[in-house]
């Protein structure tokens, strides 16, 4: 009787096709692919950022009425400041403005909308400004009008907003400045 010897069973090769990478098609196949997630995602993320941007100008509304109103209560005498400048303006003997420096000029482009700030236009001069405890620039007066519109049509924005001394957000479906009258303007919610 013979000897059985046991031997390990060999591995069974992997068959592969000699290539090393991918094919022409796969890769067409794959970028279409990509293009097409592209295609659907980029106006969802134009339209948050656009979105965005609209929330970050009525911040800036809501800032600029918190500011008209500390101005008014302590430095204005009870009347508004004219401009971006004046709010901008520390009282004498502190170095708090009432509004912070990314608003401190008048026709400031942030977060792609220009705002601006300007007397009403039936406002009548309250205190001089030599009497404000800032040194305004501009006599403070009755009233104010505050507004932000795109600083690109389509681009940043699709709506412009405004407010005033009641203190309430306006806008309109126009990347056109709003006027003081606030013709057309809807009230925001």
């Amino acid at each position: 009787m013979q000897a059985r010897v046991l031997t390990k069973p060999s591995p069974i090769p992997l068959v592969t096709c000699g290539t090393d990478g991918f094919t022409l098609v796969e890769l067409l196949i794959v970028i279409a692919i990509i293009g097409i997630i592209a295609a659907v995602a980029v106006p969802g993320l134009v339209r948050a950022r656009m979105s965005g941007q609209e929330t970050s100008a009525i911040g800036s509304l809501r800032s600029i009425n918190a500011a008209e109103a500390m101005y008014a209560a302590s430095c204005g005498g009870h009347g508004y400041a004219q401009t971006l400048e004046d709010l901008a303006t520390p009282p004498s003997g502190s170095m708090d403005a009432f509004i912070g420096a990314d608003l401190a000029t008048t026709g400031v482009v942030k977060s792609g909308y220009v705002v601006n700030v300007a007397a009403e236009p039936a406002a009548v001069t309250v205190l001089p400004a030599s009497l404000t405890c800032n040194g305004s620039r501009a006599d403070a007066v009755s009233g104010y009008f505050a507004e932000a519109h795109p600083a690109t049509v389509g681009g940043t924005g699709q709506r412009a907003f405004a407010t005033n001394e009641r203190g309430i957000i306006y806008f309109i479906n126009a990347s056109t400045p709003l006027s003081p009258v606030l013709a057309g303007a809807s009230t925001l919610q």
